[in-house]
């Protein structure tokens, strides 16, 4: 896939909502950043045209930001029309990046489950057929007699019953899409109600000794053991006795859909800023310290300089320390992780030889990266403000563990919200650092 150089002559930027014009234009001539328009979703032309936008859209962006560092350099400011015109030019590009990871994400998503209806055997379709029952009627003579062949620990006296596999799969599939933190970090599935894992702190101790020297007994390695509780999350979306009526609608993709959006929310917040009290612990709620003070159980911090901001002299060189303090073996796999407006912020900034940190992806589905290494985008972290550790960075795989217990749990409810039928779904899932080593935060602080 090639991308259009915005430079050419012939019918520039004939693709754009907008037209890109000279970073130094005058006021009268300041275009008019539309919002970035909704294209069906789901062909690879569609994923083509995006990126495109893109990177067409970062090109006017870098054109614009230099000509403010040229502004601030020759009268000490930048003008107001400058800055009304990158923050028009960020917003694209935040609006473009955010329809770019949709599209490629809706492209690359497997069927519900990841088996299509002509592949599925008879007892997964008997399976599925007796659930559609259960949730269009409430009959459940069907599921149940099914529980007691196959999935006997499902067998609620209550009414709930375990979902069909293929609407478990694709709810935890979707939830890897649009949860940022659990798409980046460890999972473990159990069926207990808590997962405990040791962990090795230290090795065993060796030295060196002469030949005919003593041999002291050595010390044994430090074990930690950690414990990440299930918690219960839930969500309990309604229709109408009309729609289930309706022998069209696929009470799996509906399920699916409905949880996703509010099951990931909440996910996303805990596994970043939870206290660990009926949810996950986030790794932001772990203690902090210094990363010359760093002890297992905290997470290690470098500190920006100045209270609230960069430093106004070399910005970058603190994102250098962090990446620095992380182990070698930890930074193969690491990523930074902000939320939009930090970096937005990080967008700006340039190394000394005049390029720019911040590089957009190199292909649709790919990350943007800052320093060559990638960035996910989690709403969830804090602005940058005095004393806010708004940029984490390390590898999540190994730093942080969610824990998902096997089963997502669906009761039906004709009676409490007539004419509506609700359906009471519940999964249980934990979280919390499994690595304190393998993850340092940026706290901008003097």
């Amino acid at each position: 896939m090639t991308r259009s150089d915005p430079t050419t002559p012939t019918q520039p930027n004939a693709h754009l909502p907008f037209e890109i014009k000279s970073a130094f234009e005058t006021k009268a001539e300041t275009p008019e950043v539309a919002t970035v328009p909704a294209l069906p979703a789901g062909s690879g032309e569609d994923v083509a045209r995006t990126f495109d936008e893109f990177f067409s859209a970062f090109e006017s962006y870098r054109q614009v930001n230099d000509a403010r560092l040229q502004e601030i350099e020759q009268r000490g400011a930048s003008d107001v029309v400058t800055l009304e015109k990158l923050d028009r030019l960020d917003a694209v590009l935040d609006a473009t990046q955010r329809r770019l990871d949709a599209l490629s994400i809706k492209n690359a998503r497997p069927p519900l489950g990841g088996v299509s209806e002509r592949h599925r055997t008879g007892p997964a379709l008997e399976r599925k057929a007796a659930f559609e029952t259960y949730m269009r009627t409430g009959r459940e003579r069907a599921l149940t007699s099914l529980d007691t062949k196959a999935l006997s620990i499902g067998s609620d006296p209550d009414g709930g019953y375990l979902v069909p596999e293929e609407t478990e799969a694709g709810i935890l599939s979707r939830l890897a899409n649009v949860s940022p933190i659990r798409a980046i970090a460890g999972n473990r599935q159990v069926s207990s109600a808590s997962f405990k894992k040791p962990f090795s702190i230290t090795g065993p101790q060796a030295g060196w000794v002469g030949e005919t020297a003593a041999r002291p007994q050595t010390s044994s390695p430090v074990l930690a053991e950690l414990t990440f509780p299930a918690m219960e999350l839930y969500a309990m979306p309604a229709a109408t006795s009309a729609l289930l009526d309706d022998a069209a609608v696929d009470m799996d993709a509906w399920i699916a859909e409905e949880v996703e959006t509010a099951f990931a929310e909440q996910e996303g917040s805990a596994f970043i800023n939870g206290d660990g009290v009926n949810k996950p612990m986030g790794f932001l709620s772990v203690p902090q310290v210094a990363e010359t003070s760093w002890a297992w159980g905290s997470l290690g911090t470098i500190a920006t300089g100045e209270a609230g901001a960069f430093q106004a002299t070399a910005p970058a060189d603190v994102l250098l320390d962090l990446i620095y303090a992380l182990k070698s073996g930890y930074r193969q796999n690491a990523r930074f992780v902000m939320n939009r407006r930090t970096q937005g912020a990080l967008r700006k900034l340039k190394d000394g030889d005049g390029n720019y940190l911040w590089q957009p992806p190199v292909s649709a589905g790919a990350a943007a990266t800052l320093l060559n290494f990638p960035v996910s985008e989690a709403e969830d972290m804090p602005d940058i403000g005095v004393d806010e550790t708004a940029i984490a960075f390390g590898d999540f795989k190994r730093g942080y563990l969610v824990v998902d217990r096997v089963g997502v749990r669906i009761l039906r409810d004709p009676y409490s919200a007539k004419p509506y039928v609700l359906f009471y779904t519940t999964k249980r899932v934990g979280g919390g650092v499994q690595d304190y080593d393998a993850i340092k935060l940026l706290s901008f602080s003097a």
